[in-house]
């Protein structure tokens, strides 16, 4: 075990290898902005408060997408099932329309687009922002949630997207 002195942080690559065993439920993030539909996998998904109800996520600010999303009215969060690995590959990957074909998708009630066949959907409002290290903590306002199954979850775990099995 490495040690570190008070006030001294430890090295990135101790940092991200010790995350890497952490697993971490996956979800895409979509928001309509000037018409166009933008959208980003994070796995930084958290609930925060149930009264009111708030859920947070993280995007690093050298984000593409970030800006798009910042000035949306409202997104969209939605919370992947366990066979979507591919969904989670694309919009993680820069470069690429990530809601061409072979993404499924149809606008929301509010106008973000929401993904077909994912465990849920929650539309939120912007609530409050903060910097934070390299990356901006986003907190919505969950206005609207929408359960379609309870199945299995997609994790992210050691740098790859995988299944929950549940112990007997």
């Amino acid at each position: 075990m490495t040690e570190t002195l008070p006030g001294h942080a430890v090295d990135a690559d101790h940092y991200r290898r010790a995350l890497a065993v952490h697993a971490a439920g996956v979800v895409v993030i979509t928001a309509q902005s000037d018409g166009i539909p933008v959208g980003l996998t994070a796995t930084s998904f958290s609930s925060v408060s149930l009264d009111p109800p708030l859920v947070s996520f993280y995007v690093d600010r050298g984000s593409t997408t970030w800006p798009w999303l910042r000035s949306a009215d409202h997104f969209a969060v939605n919370v992947l099932a366990s066979d979507q690995e591919e969904v989670a590959a694309r919009f993680a990957r820069k470069d690429i329309d990530r809601f061409a074909e072979p993404t499924r998708w149809r606008p929301g009630p509010l106008g973000a687009p929401l993904l077909h066949d994912v465990s849920a959907h929650l539309i939120c409002l912007p609530h409050e922002t903060a910097d934070v290290g390299d990356h901006v903590l986003v907190v919505g306002l969950v206005a609207e949630a929408h359960v379609y199954s309870a199945g299995r979850p997609l994790l992210y775990h050691q740098g790859r997207f995988g299944r929950f099995l549940a112990h007997s």
